[in-house]
Order: structure tokens, then C-alpha cells, then sequence
């Protein structure tokens, strides 16, 4: 008998796992922070003997290379990444044994990368498992696009082969455990459900259900855009990470967090979207702590600036510190806590803008008044249909196309309010009048206001 257990990383939309027998285990594709690793195997009470990664990352920071250390357990790499660390290489073919009755093999599957290696778990012989990294995912396949661009093509054609080899190689039942395409950019579609088998892709995914040329075709017009911390990740995790730093960031008082924001540093309030807009250390940038904090705010950041984190709990900042070091955010500059009154000086006042509906946009329409309808969601989202008039400026771009909004009261809005109100912050910090739409797209519409659509 063997286990399968899953560790999920929803802001990032990966998982990684930890899969064994009785008294070994290997950790596939394991993130940044591995004290949860080391903690799931001490839980099944079994010694970690291998960790393999399924290829060098590109959406964020392994933790590999430091918990093969900490464990003394084997490094497996595929043999044809480019890396500056000692690690076992593994090619196509190559096979481990986890523990009796456990072997992991080694089954090339480029596509997402060059030299992506997906693992195979057999018990007794027989495929019980495919660990597929960024190949075969559910509904869909990982992107191709990440590595270079004159190899796109060539890559998304390899992983229609490398999902026709799995499917080949594998029974019906076994189950297919990708670490991407839970919400990840590194998938190259999203796709519904959060298991699936061999046997269930067969008949829903693209990659075989389709001929090669159509396939690729369909994918590459499908691409969507790359978060520009991706650039980043692959050389950090090729160079080899540094071990983690979760211990707490300095406390900041009122006088240190105007001096950062003084100094052209970012200070980002992780407090939902609606007690920001109530009340917020004027110049500071709402990114929601239960939103896609990491994705986002390493997105929109510019490289190496130091963040400093309020939140209203010491809870909040931990948890965003684990989640910000994922994706090579390290050491926050400093935090602070609590009631935000706290947070500026004596004689300051908290800034704060209205949040509203759609209905409440057209209200105003409809009454005559002149405004600025910003649409920060990203091309393809707006391609699929826009708010008349609206100007378009997809929030990960806004930070340095601020001078393009238009004058006026801006009336912000994505799809649902989240990204409005990284966006409402951002125009808010640069003096702007702004106002939150807090509202899904669909209601848009329904409020009366013209939606064009293709």
C-alpha cells in the first residue's frame, strides 16, 4: 500500500506532494517553505528519501534543493536541466525505490519546459500514479511559452507528444497529480474539477483529443499574459535558492512607515478590500491577504523593492510572509498591526474612497455625469465583452501607465472586485479621485449599462 498526500497552494494555484509507503517517502515538486513537507511526513511517520522536481519552475521559488538537505535525501533533477548545484540527474527511464513495492520512474514529457520529466509511481510492478508537473493537467495542458519565445511552437507540439505518451503508457485508472493548473498562470488554460485519471483525459483534453497542428493552433491563440515575476523564478531556482527566512519583520510605528512610503518604498495594507476603502495610511496599496496575494503584488512590484506589510492581525503578515517568499519575496522591510489609527501620526487622517455597484455606475450615467470607466482585467478577459466607453488598462500594467487614465473621477472595475481594488489603490496613492466597483462582471448588464460584446 501506498499514500498520496496533497499540499495546496491555492494563491498560487499549485500543488506539490508527498508520496510513500510504510517508511520512505519522496516529495514532488515541494514549495519554498518545506516545514509543512517535513511536517506531513512526520506525521505518517516516514523518513523523506527522495525529493524530484518535474523541472526547473518558472511561477515560483522551489524549497528542493534546502529540503534535501535538511533530510539527507537524494535531489532528483532532470539530467538535461541547466542548474549550479549538486543534485542526482535523472533521465528517461531512471527508477528509484521509494520504499517495498515502490519504485518512481522517470518518463520525459517536454513541452512546458525542454527537459520536463514527469514520475510514474508503480506498485509492484504496475503504474498506481503519474506525477505530471506542468504535462498532462487536468482539462489541459502547461504552458509553453515560458521558456523562450522562438521555442513556443516547438514546445506546445512536444507536449501534445508527451500527453500521447502518458496516455499510452498508463491505464485508465491511474491518477494524474499535476502541481499546476489550479489556478495557476503556468497552465495554459483553466480547466473545472480538481481530480482526474488518465482514462477521464482521454476524453476531455485537448491534447488528446485533438490533432497536433489544431491543438497547437488552439493553444497559442489562447496564451494569456505572463506575470512578470516569472522572469525571476526560473534563474533563482536554477542558481539554487537560499533557505527561507520566516522569523517576523520588524515592527514598524507610524514615523517608519511615512519615512518608507517617503522614500519611494511600497507599503501594502493585506486588510480586505472594504475596511481598505473605509480607511487606509494614505499612499499604501490594498492587496487583499485572502486574494492571489503572491501572483499579484509580485506582479505589479517593481523587482527588489522593499515591502513593508499592515495587516490587522500578526497571523495576516505571517501568513503573507510564507506566501510573499514563495515567489522570491523574501524579508518583508517591516510590519505593523492592529487598528490603523496606529499607523499614521498625530494630526494625519486616514484616506479613504467609496466602493459601489454596477447599478450604481449606470445611476450615474444615466443622470448625465461625466466619468472615467477603467476596465483593469486582462485582454482576453475584455475581448469576451466591455463596459461601453470604458478605458482599458489591465491592473498588472496600471502602475506604470497611471499617467494614461484619463482625468476625472475614475470609476474602477474587474470581474469581481479584487483586482478593482488593487487598482483603486494604486489610482488613490497617485491623488486620484477613485471609486471601487466591488462587483461581478455579469451585473454589469444587468444594471442597464451597454456591454459590448464580439
Amino acid at each position: 500500500m501506498f499514500f498520496v498526500d496533497t499540499l495546496e497552494f491555492e494563491g498560487l494555484g499549485n500543488r506539490s506532494y508527498l508520496v510513500g509507503g510504510a517508511r520512505a517517502a519522496v516529495a514532488v515538486d515541494p514549495p519554498r517553505d518545506v516545514d509543512q513537507v517535513i511536517a506531513a511526513a512526520a506525521k505518517r511517520g516516514v523518513r523523506i528519501a527522495y525529493v524530484a522536481e518535474t523541472h526547473v519552475h518558472n511561477d515560483y521559488i522551489t524549497g528542493g534543493l534546502e529540503l534535501a538537505r535538511i533530510t539527507g535525501a537524494s535531489y532528483l533533477v532532470p539530467a538535461a536541466a541547466h542548474v549550479s548545484f549538486a543534485r542526482t540527474p535523472v533521465a528517461d527511464g531512471d527508477t528509484v525505490t521509494v520504499d517495498e513495492g515502490l519504485v518512481l520512474r522517470a518518463l520525459a514529457t517536454p513541452g512546458h519546459t525542454p527537459h520536463h520529466t514527469s514520475y510514474v509511481l508503480e506498485e509492484d510492478g504496475r503504474g498506481a500514479a503519474a506525477f505530471t508537473g506542468g504535462s498532462l493537467l487536468i482539462g489541459t495542458v502547461g504552458r509553453p511559452d515560458l521558456v523562450e519565445p522562438r521555442l513556443t511552437e516547438e514546445l506546445a507540439r512536444a507536449q501534445h507528444a508527451s500527453a500521447h505518451r502518458l496516455a499510452d503508457e498508463l491505464d485508465d485508472e491511474v491518477p494524474v497529480l499535476p502541481t499546476h493548473g489550479f489556478g495557476s498562470f503556468c497552465s495554459s488554460s483553466q480547466a473545472e474539477g480538481d481530480a482526474t485519471t488518465v482514462g477521464r483525459e482521454r476524453t476531455a483534453n485537448d491534447a488528446l483529443t485533438l490533432d497536433v497542428d489544431t491543438f497547437v493552433a488552439e493553444m497559442l491563440a489562447g496564451l494569456d499574459d505572463v506575470p512578470a515575476y516569472y522572469a525571476h523564478m526560473g534563474p533563482a531556482n536554477a542558481a539554487g535558492p537560499a533557505p527561507v527566512d520566516l522569523t517576523p519583520p520588524g515592527r514598524a510605528d507610524a514615523g517608519e512607515i511615512a519615512a518608507r512610503l517617503a522614500a519611494g518604498e511600497w507599503v501594502v495594507d493585506l486588510r480586505s478590500r472594504t475596511a481598505f476603502a473605509e480607511g487606509h495610511v494614505a499612499g499604501s496599496f490594498n492587496f487583499e491577504g485572502d486574494g492571489k496575494l503572491a501572483t499579484y503584488l509580485a506582479w505589479l512590484i517593481p523587482w527588489g523593492k522593499p515591502v513593508t506589510l499592515l495587516a490587522d492581525t500578526p497571523e495576516r503578515i505571517a501568513d503573507a510572509q510564507r506566501e510573499l517568499a514563495r515567489v522570491g519575496i523574501d524579508r518583508p522591510a517591516a510590519a505593523a498591526t492592529g487598528d490603523p489609527a496606529a499607523w499614521i501620526r498625530e494630526g494625519e487622517r486616514l484616506a479613504s474612497f467609496p466602493r459601489a455597484r454596477f447599478a450604481d455606475l449606470a445611476e450615474v450615467r444615466g443622470r448625465g455625469e461625466e466619468v472615467v470607466v477603467l476596465d483593469v482585467r486582462r485582454d482576453s478577459e475584455r475581448a469576451a465583452g466591455h463596459v461601453e466607453g470604458a478605458v482599458h488598462v489591465p491592473v498588472h500594467e496600471l502602475y506604470g501607465r497611471l499617467d494614461e487614465v484619463p482625468s476625472g473621477t475614475v470609476w474602477v472595475h474587474c470581474a469581481g472586485g479584487m483586482r478593482a481594488a488593487i487598482a483603486a489603490s494604486l489610482l488613490d496613492a497617485a491623488g486620484r479621485a477613485v471609486v471601487a466597483v466591488d462587483d461581478g462582471f455579469d451585473a454589469a448588464h444587468e444594471a442597464g449599462l451597454t456591454v459590448t460584446r464580439p
